[in-house]
């Protein structure tokens, strides 16, 4: 039997989890087993991600301290698992949509909150599709380098025409 003290502590570490994600993603659980259950956390923990199963009342009971993620508590209706993004909300929205693909399994994903804001399962697949932080942020250097790398292009190959010009003027005095 679980304690009044165990299910307070559990309130506390949902909530902690909570005030720190951006992204909250509710799905259906049955039908996974411990071992798939396993590798999932493990593909989310890899991203900055994380999976947890708690009963709904005491979910509920967490969400109500969080301002970010009570948009959330409408989904919690049957058996729950929570799927959490802590720095880069897309990395654990790919790596969800992804697994479902490989195992030919739908974990029934109901919804969530990212950033406050309420998004359906079709929002979470567009989601899927955005490029990673890492990916935007190199091609927001690349882009950033482009400039640059122009302006060196060019004085090099003003520097490159006046050599080419001494060294004309150089053999034409030899001659």
């Amino acid at each position: 039997m679980v304690t009044k003290a165990k299910k307070q502590e559990r309130v506390a570490s949902l909530e902690g989890l909570m005030t720190r994600s951006q992204l909250a993603v509710v799905s259906d659980f049955t039908g996974l087993n411990v071992k798939d259950m396993t590798e999932l956390r493990r593909r989310l923990q890899a991203v900055g991600g994380d999976y947890t199963i708690a009963k709904n009342t005491l979910v509920k009971k967490a969400l109500q301290d969080s301002p970010i993620l009570a948009e959330a508590a409408p989904l919690f209706k049957g058996p729950s698992g929570l799927i959490l993004g802590f720095d880069d909300p897309v990395g654990p929205v790919k790596v969800l949509v992804d697994y479902q693909k490989e195992k030919k399994r739908d974990l029934g994903i109901r919804g969530g909150v990212l950033e406050g804001r309420r998004v359906s399962p079709a929002d979470l697949q567009a989601i899927a599709t955005l490029p990673s932080r890492e990916e935007m942020i190199a091609k927001l250097m690349g882009s950033m380098q482009s400039p640059a790398q122009g302006v060196v292009v060019t004085l090099s190959g003003v520097a490159r025409n006046l050599v080419q010009v001494l060294e004309a003027v150089r053999k034409q005095k030899e001659n």
